[in-house]
């Protein structure tokens, strides 16, 4: 907050807990009362941790998809109608991941949630299109200056398996993400709706339809 002031913008903090829709509303009347309108909404909250499905509790499994796919949904749902108000014409963008789509074993949990965040983006963009809201994911790979890192791969001793995966040989970071969300809110982006933008170094290209990283001898061939 101090260093956006300090760049010259305007900036306001909400507390909110996604899980909590009534609490999303509030945040967003924030926002739409604090600026006057709402053009951009990023639902970006989540939670994982790495536990096998055999041995994931009820409660683990609900806590993670009640913060990824109902916390999405219920930002979405929030921020509608002020995003069809949107002069610029309004963007929504959900955070996933390459996971998603590959199984994530360890993640059983986050990997649903983000597959699920996927298609309900694929479905809000065929619905709310007319209304010029334009909705796109981004799917990051691994970014090294993150909690996530931290606990799913260098905590757990997999790091170097993870880099060995990704072509660019190297993690992420958060404004490699950030940029993608400037592309997707720009005029650059202004006819991309619908999308899954991967930025992951290269990483799910780099494995096989099983999600295990394709052997640099084979990969080479």
């Amino acid at each position: 907050m101090a260093e956006l002031r300090a760049m010259g913008a305007e900036a306001t903090a909400v507390t909110c807990d996604v899980r909590d829709p009534e609490a999303v509303a509030a945040a967003v009347q924030a926002a739409v009362d604090t600026y006057g309108s709402l053009d951009i909404m990023i639902a970006n909250a989540a939670g994982n941790f790495v536990v096998p499905a055999s041995e994931m509790s009820t409660n683990a499994w609900k806590t993670v998809i009640d913060i990824d796919l109902n916390g999405t949904f219920y930002c979405a749902k929030a921020a509608y109608p002020a995003l069809k108000d949107s002069s610029f014409g309004g963007r929504f963008i959900a955070i996933s991941t390459t996971r998603a789509l590959e199984g994530w074993p360890g993640c059983a949990h986050a990997g649903a949630a983000k597959a699920g965040i996927m298609s309900l983006m694929r479905t809000l963009c065929g619905e709310w299109g007319k209304d010029g809201i334009r909705c796109n994911t981004i799917a990051p790979g691994a970014i090294g200056d993150t909690e996530g890192v931290k606990r799913i791969y260098e905590d757990s001793g997999r790091k170097e398996l993870e880099l060995s995966s990704i072509p660019l040989g190297e993690f992420g970071k958060t404004s490699d993400i950030a940029g993608a969300a400037v592309f997707l809110c720009s005029d650059a982006g202004q006819y991309v709706t619908g999308a899954d933008l991967v930025v992951d170094g290269g990483r799910n290209r780099s494995r096989s339809s099983t999600g295990v990283a394709v052997p640099k001898a084979e990969a080479a061939a």
